[in-house]
């Protein structure tokens, strides 16, 4: 054999050698490159600047693991480390059809257009296979097409884009957002990983950040898996441990230095010495044997986020919660903690709200800002609540009635009788004398063109139509429409978050931001029967179609068969919410507002201009 021969045979044994035998983790350092529009660091990838990530990525090309599943809070970088090196991985060294399941065919395409044709276009050994500017490749913005195999980003929400197709690794990313059935289908992940029963070598990665202890979708994956928590020994005695938030040790008028105690030697460590010992921190699993490799973090592992940053935003949701708003708590408790966040379901009892009621002295005192409305529609009578509003959400309830009469005929007295009640001035200790700032009134029932017709030539004075939105977890306030018959403008709310609002600063129970007062007068309507209207629901966790959601329904107890009290304080928090007024402090005795008393108020905050 001559020279010539010997080295054709050598270059060609060599193309049909076997790659090396590389991890995710070592693929990815060896090859991957950072985008400049999605890294703040753009360029080579570097496992070792996020330990926690390597045993993740490992578990996700080992070919005995069919299943991994990481619940994690938001900044630890999972979009990358486990979403697209794994594509960039398959497409480049296991060249498979792969399904990317986003919650929205919308998010499909965002995460096509911002994620991953960066890193097609930036790796060079993805760019060399993924012809993705040529309109002749077949590449759309939702598959991209290779040598041995496709990417297909699909959405949750469309049963079409999971019609049967074979894929071989399914990358299911925030799952906690996918809707519960897709169509009417079924549950969007269990049709996606029905796609997989094909292939002996299927992977299957789910991710996300969890959210409502019962709902949480990744919550329920994580218990039936391996369970691991990543631990990192302490810098002074070596014990490995989870980094908690209960171990933060911290001053709140001095974040400067931020440090952790050790749960073994107690010594309070700095940010800095435990963030050297990540190098050395592992996963420990409790289920090691179980055939589903589970995933858990915290910003507290991160290195892609400061321990100071988890803090602040503790320390603002926590202010919000004193004042009866707990949202911020749940999406600090979901993002930093990578934790579900647990509802707590019941409800205030109607005995404990009566003993708060208080003496005014005045139909409306001083720390009002502003008045709303709150009207329910029955079919012979409106019942309505007027709603003092103060300076961080304090309310104080003004008065409660009902207005009986036929209300099927625009034209009758009782149609005239609620107008008149609207249109009253309510006076303060000081002689300022207050209107009604805006109203909300149900348009459902019996009477829908009939409040519309109201609310229509009332629209200058805020008379408002509403309906409840069917979604329980739909926002609370929704752009208005005006696409009924009358023409008039009608806002959709959401009236289960309005009530889980409301339970929230019914337990409020410092006067101040957030609080509810209610009078001890006789004749303002606040006696046995508005309290058991006002506490007649309790969340409970119900079931459709195989998902968990909640929902408010009636209490079993017979005197608790009436709910117009809480719809009515439901649609007057409304009202509030639409107008977006500003209901902060003045910061001058000589500094008034619209309606309003030229005493300062006691507490405020600044929001921004109105809807309308």
């Amino acid at each position: 054999m001559n020279k010539n021969t010997a080295e054709m045979f050598v270059r060609i044994f060599k193309t049909l050698e076997p790659p090396p035998d590389l991890k995710l983790s070592e693929w990815a350092d060896k090859y991957r490159q950072l985008s400049s529009e999605a890294s703040a660091e753009p360029g080579r990838w570097k496992t070792a600047k996020a330990p926690y990530q390597k045993e993740i990525m490992d578990a996700i090309t080992d070919i005995s693991i069919k299943k991994v599943v990481v619940m994690s809070a938001a900044q630890v970088g999972k979009t990358d480390a486990m979403i697209l090196n794994p594509i960039g991985y398959y497409i480049h060294y296991e060249p498979s059809p792969i399904m990317v399941l986003q919650p929205t065919i919308q998010m499909a395409e965002a995460f096509s257009k911002d994620r991953l044709s960066p890193m097609l276009r930036d790796t060079t050994v993805l760019t060399e296979r993924v012809n993705d500017k040529s309109r002749n490749s077949g590449n759309t913005i939702l598959q991209k097409i290779f040598p041995g195999g496709h990417v297909t980003m699909v959405g949750a929400n469309s049963p079409s884009s999971l019609a049967s197709r074979p894929i071989r690794v399914l990358l299911a990313d925030e799952i906690d957002r996918y809707p519960a059935t897709a169509g009417s289908e079924g549950d969007p992940l269990f049709l996606a990983a029905k796609r997989l029963t094909t292939f002996w070598n299927r992977k299957e990665v789910d991710v996300s950040t969890p959210t409502i202890k019962g709902l949480s979708r990744i919550e329920v994956e994580y218990e039936n898996s391996s369970r691991g928590e990543w631990n990192t020994p302490c810098p002074c005695c070596g014990e490995l441990q989870p980094l908690t938030w209960s171990g933060i040790v911290f001053e709140k008028d001095d974040l400067s230095e931020i440090k952790y105690a050790c749960c073994k030697c107690g010594v309070i460590s700095s940010e800095v010495e435990w963030k050297e010992r990540f190098i050395d921190g592992c996963f420990v699993h409790e289920d090691p044997e179980n055939p589903v490799r589970g995933f858990h973090l915290n910003t507290l592992a991160s290195t892609l986020a400061t321990w100071r940053e988890v803090v602040e935003k503790f320390l603002i949701a926590n202010e919000e919660k004193k004042k009866g708003n707990i949202e911020l708590m749940k999406v600090w408790t979901n993002t930093e903690l990578g934790e579900t966040w647990e509802e707590e379901g019941e409800q205030l009892e109607d005995e404990d709200l009566m003993k708060r009621r208080e003496k005014y002295n005045c139909e409306v005192p001083d720390d009002v800002l502003y008045l709303t409305a709150g009207v329910d529609t029955q079919d012979d009578r409106f019942e309505i609540e007027v709603v003092g509003w103060g300076p961080e959400y304090e309310s104080w309830g003004i008065r409660y009635a009902a207005i009986y009469g036929d209300n099927s005929d625009i034209n009758n007295q009782v149609w005239k009788d609620l107008d008149a009640f609207l249109q009253q001035t309510w006076e303060k200790p000081d002689g300022t004398k207050l209107k009604i700032a805006c109203t909300c009134i149900d348009s459902g029932g019996h009477r829908t063109n009939q409040v519309y017709k109201f609310c229509k030539s009332r629209f200058a004075r805020r008379v408002f139509a509403i309906k409840g939105s069917n979604d329980s977890a739909a926002a609370y306030i929704q752009k208005p429409t005006k696409s009924n018959r009358e023409g008039t403008y009608l806002f959709t709310i959401g009236v289960d978050t309005g009530k889980s609002w409301l339970m929230d600063r019914l337990k409020v129970e410092e006067e101040g931001p957030g609080y509810c007062h209610f009078p001890k007068e006789d004749g303002k309507g606040y006696d046995e029967k508005y309290f058991k209207g006002l506490t007649s629901e309790k969340k409970v966790l119900r079931y459709k179609m195989g998902r968990p959601y909640f929902a408010w329904e009636l209490k079993d107890k017979g005197e608790h068969k009436r709910n117009e009290a809480l719809d009515c304080r439901n649609y007057a928090t409304a009202a509030i919410e639409i107008i977006n007024v500003p209901l902060k402090k003045p910061k001058t005795k000589n500094e008034t507002a619209p309606q309003v008393t030229k005493k300062p108020a006691k507490r405020g905050r600044r929001r921004s201009g109105g809807i309308i």
